[in-house]
């Protein structure tokens, strides 16, 4: 090995020996969105089957990346009929695009145990950044597994990524909410 090589691994090992990863718990996780739908009522639904992680050196996760992908087939908003037609080409376009992606660039603090959680979300192919609000809930020990909360709230504008173009405002509003809590165990 050339000492360069040997020097840069022994100043980055000890780094990279701190952080910590940290897997969702599915059973005890949740990726909810909301629209007005007519202006006057709100539809939501979730997203079945996701999968986020986070890695972080501090223990107070304000150096966290998070990253998360969903299953657009998932979507569920307990109408089936619906559910398909937010699967189709005028909405998620889900055979082409089957995933919904993001990383986190950034994490600032906006509070005691809040932050701003920044990063690249894509839907249908189109990335773009978002910033989200992030409380961490604190951390607890369950049958011996380290498991951290979060709730990340915000709102994105469905305009960005191209979803249901042909559904103007108000008969699906532009601003799609979206919730999401999580457990995540220690890995």
């Amino acid at each position: 090995m050339n000492p360069r090589a040997l020097l840069l691994a022994l100043v980055l090992s000890p780094l990279a020996a701190f952080a910590e990863t940290w897997k969702g718990d599915p059973a005890h996780s949740r990726l909810a969105f909301a629209v007005t739908h007519s202006g006057i009522s709100e539809i939501t639904g979730v997203f079945n089957q996701f999968n986020v992680s986070i890695t972080a050196d501090k223990s107070d996760f304000s150096d966290a990346v998070f990253e998360l992908s969903a299953d657009v087939g998932s979507i569920d908003t307990v109408v089936e009929k619906r559910d398909n037609h937010l699967r189709s080409s005028d909405f998620f376009a889900a055979e082409e695009f089957s995933k919904i992606t993001f990383r986190s660039r950034s994490i600032e603090p906006a509070g005691e145990n809040r932050f701003k959680l920044s990063g690249d979300l894509t839907i249908r192919g189109q990335t773009k950044p978002v910033t989200m609000n992030l409380w961490y809930r604190g951390t607890t020990v369950q049958q011996k597994n380290t498991t951290a909360g979060f709730q990340l709230t915000g709102t994105l504008r469905r305009s960005d990524f191209g979803v249901g173009s042909k559904f103007a405002p108000p008969m699906i509003s532009d601003e799609v909410a979206i919730k999401a809590d999580g457990e995540f165990i220690k890995q």
